[in-house]
């Protein structure tokens, strides 16, 4: 029985599944986006989000705990130099998982995780509105009102000038 089991052990001894995701976590920082399986993108989110909320503090004890971590130096100067900069004013989420399809050999459901902040096509912040904050819409009726006014006026603007 798994009672009480909180993560997922991805059919492995505690030493393999933490060397995976040690290598996993190294890969992602070096790279931006890796493709993996569900199940090890899943994993890899929770193993690696609290430390990437740790490299935000650049001193010298959270530099040596994420060292006890990826055992990498390439990886933790990449972590807490241009990674921890695009990450300072996010409270939290800083990887996505998006998935890609079922893998042809074993039909093995397929996953790309990735940093938020270095994708642009996904982006939440939207240029237009100039701010990131989601707003939402009123519950009444009555935005079709009021975009039907501003629609005759260009067309006044352009008779006046010919």
């Amino acid at each position: 029985m798994r009672h009480a089991k909180k993560f997922n052990h991805l059919g492995r001894k505690a030493g393999h599944r933490k060397a995976l995701l040690q290598n996993m976590s190294i890969a992602l920082i070096k790279h931006k986006r890796i493709n993996t399986t569900l199940a090890k993108a899943k994993a890899l989110r929770v193993h690696l989000e609290p430390i990437i909320t740790k490299s935000k503090s650049n001193s010298m004890h959270s530099r040596r705990v994420v060292f006890s971590y990826l055992q990498d130096k390439e990886a933790v100067t990449e972590l807490f130099g241009p990674i921890a900069e695009k990450v300072a004013n996010r409270p939290g989420g800083y990887l996505r998982v998006i998935k890609t399809g079922f893998r042809q050999g074993d039909a093995a459901e397929m996953a790309m995780i990735e940093f938020v902040d270095y994708n642009d096509v996904y982006s939440t912040k939207d240029t237009k509105t100039g701010g990131g904050r989601k707003r939402r819409r009123s519950r009444r009726g009555g935005g079709s009102k009021k975009q039907a006014a501003p629609a005759a006026k260009p067309a006044a603007k352009a008779e006046e000038e010919e």
